[in-house]
């Protein structure tokens, strides 16, 4: 079963991904970039994260600006959950390393 970290600062966000992918994987969730960081570099680093670009102090591109930066974490693969919907958004979040772009709000079956 695959480690997943959702990081988002909405709790009925977390607790919507929660309930999808808690059957299928096991969940670890972030509330903020920092300790989004924390978790990756630990023991129980995760195999995906799901990502919000809009959270207070500091946001989704800074983390995925961060971690690929970091050879150590470079490597988990993040998919961007957010409201941000622009192609110029979109295409920021690919160039950063993103896997994927979705846009909330998510349709279960994507």
């Amino acid at each position: 079963m695959g480690n997943v970290l959702i990081v988002d600062d909405e709790p009925v966000n977390i607790s919507l991904l929660t309930e999808l992918l808690m059957p299928h994987y096991k969940i670890c969730v972030a509330k903020n970039g920092e300790k989004a960081l924390q978790i990756m570099s630990s023991a129980a680093r995760p195999d995906l994260i799901l990502l919000d670009v809009m959270m207070p102090g500091m946001d989704g591109y800074e983390v995925c600006r961060r971690m690929k930066s970091n050879p150590d974490i470079c490597d988990i693969p993040v998919m961007f959950l957010t409201a941000k919907s622009t192609a110029q958004d979109e295409e920021y979040g690919f160039n950063l390393g993103a896997v994927d772009y979705i846009t909330k709000p998510i349709s279960p079956s994507i």
